[in-house]
């Protein structure tokens, strides 16, 4: 049995706590007097903090993509060109006629009699009868433009209206009928509208009222350069005949009917608005005496020839045309190589060069 130390008095050892199932009260929580402010300063830096470092990165790329330059410019506004083209005065002076003529004082405010007064503020409008009325249809064509010192022009046109001309003949006795009613007829006049500007003088203005004027002299007719007959029942005068009988069939995709009378690479579009049988050639007549021969010459031989023919249209109207053509010489016959536009006259060039090339026409001779 072991003995139990015994120790001096004054030095016992302490009791040993005994742990207590009992929970120990929580400590009490630290408490703000109520009157002193909650300092939100180290929450706040660190915030600050951390916006910093995650802002760099992104403020340096900002930078990079950033144009240079210390202030961005605004687009400069778009100015008109200096170089815009002006209206043209034949265009113009027919407009304005077009209108004037169609227009009537006493309905000055109608849509006619405006668009008068905004080109012309100083036109005056006709003054109609109140039995007369204004054309409904109007023509007008510009047939010569003159210009003047100091920015002025004068510009002439052709109008084609259907006029009145007094009462109608009466048509009877009975119940219902007028002679009254003014007769409508078509009539062909010439007026002159004179205006300033245009080109590089500013913008057109019509000074005033059109003038009626006389029909411009036509200038004497040349000399024709196709002053050799070509015989009816020759060979040029034959194969002319055949092709503008084809030519003017009025026949869609008669193209290839088309292409044994012309030179190789020539192409050539026929009209198709209308159709004409019979086609009769009146007369034929060339610019050199190879093509007035009963023989073809030979190959490569070139000569301008004029046709006169009549065709013949459904309704059985007979229409006169004038055709210029170019013509070659090939394999022992005659092939259209142009259709010509122009009318040729004498000159020095055409008698010493009778086969250069000629003016093609719109049709596609090429």
């Amino acid at each position: 049995m072991a003995r139990r130390r015994t120790l001096p008095p004054g030095r016992e050892r302490p009791a040993r706590r005994i742990a207590s199932s009992t929970p120990l009260r929580a400590s009490r929580p630290e408490t703000v007097p109520a009157g002193r402010p909650v300092s939100h300063g180290p929450r706040l830096a660190r915030i600050g903090v951390w916006t910093a470092l995650a802002a760099g990165p992104l403020a340096l790329t900002v930078a990079l993509a950033a144009p240079s330059g210390t202030a961005a410019q605004a687009a400069p506004a778009p100015t008109p060109s200096a170089t815009r083209p002006q209206a043209d005065p034949a265009g113009t002076a027919s407009h304005f006629v077009e209108l004037w003529l169609r227009a009537d004082a006493a309905a000055a405010d109608n849509p006619v009699g405006a668009a008068v007064r905004a080109m012309a503020p100083q036109a005056e409008l006709p003054a109609r009868a109140r039995e007369a009325r204004a054309p409904e249809a109007v023509r007008v064509t510009a047939l010569r433009t003159v210009r003047l010192p100091g920015g002025g022009w004068t510009v002439t046109v052709a109008a084609v209206t259907d006029e009145q001309h007094g009462p109608a003949p009466s048509t009877g006795t009975g119940p219902g009928t007028s002679t009254d009613k003014a007769a409508v007829q078509p009539a062909v006049r010439y007026f002159a509208v004179s205006g300033t500007g245009g080109k590089d003088d500013g913008p057109l203005v019509i000074t005033g009222s059109p003038a009626e004027v006389a029909a411009p002299e036509a200038a004497p007719a040349g000399t024709s350069v196709f002053d050799r007959p070509v015989p009816s029942t020759g060979p040029l005068a034959v194969s002319l005949g055949d092709f503008l009988r084809t030519y003017l069939a009025g026949t869609r995709g008669q193209g290839a009917a088309l292409e044994r009378y012309l030179s190789p690479g020539v192409r050539l579009t026929a009209p198709t608005a209308a159709s004409y049988a019979p086609v009769e050639v009146k007369d034929v007549a060339a610019d050199v005496d190879a093509a007035a021969g009963k023989d073809v010459p030979a190959d490569g031989t070139k000569a301008r020839v004029r046709a006169r023919v009549e065709g013949t249209d459904r309704a059985g109207t007979r229409w006169p045309f004038e055709y210029r053509l170019t013509v070659t010489a090939r394999a022992g016959r005659w092939e259209i190589s142009a259709l010509d536009t122009g009318s040729p006259t004498h000159t020095p060039a055409a008698v010493a060069s009778p086969s250069a090339t000629p003016t093609t026409n719109d049709g596609g001779t090429r």
